[in-house]
């Protein structure tokens, strides 16, 4: 199966901008659907964003829809996460996720990365 690391994390201030990158290896990139999660301190993981394998679908959650945009590009085989106007509330550790389709990859998707931190001082 795929496999996912992602980078682009840290620290940064309430409103400013940060984006995160997930790159995978192994299988055919362009097969997945991709996502990304995050789990704040002290509370359960939750979906943030995905897209179709091609790029031509994706949802991103009521919280950080307007704010937050999911990309892909197949052929660097990476999956980005522009996150703008960044909250206090956003601070979280980030999953990079992979599955077979755009429903499954928002319910419990198979693959995982190891997660970056994002933390947003106010």
């Amino acid at each position: 199966q795929v496999q996912l690391v992602e980078s682009g994390g840290g620290l940064v201030q309430a409103g400013d901008s940060l984006r995160l990158s997930c790159a995978a290896s192994g299988r055919t990139f362009s097969n997945y659907a991709m996502g990304w999660f995050r789990q704040a301190p002290g509370k359960e993981r939750e979906f943030v964003a995905a897209i179709s394998w091609n790029g031509g679908s994706t949802s991103h959650s009521n919280s950080v829809k307007g704010r937050f945009t999911i990309s892909r590009d197949n052929a660097k085989n990476t999956v980005y996460l522009q996150m703008n106007s960044l909250k206090p509330e956003d601070t979280a550790v980030y999953y990079c996720t992979a599955d077979s389709t755009l429903i499954t990859i928002a319910r419990s998707p198979k693959v995982w990365g190891q997660g970056t931190l994002v933390t947003v001082s106010s």
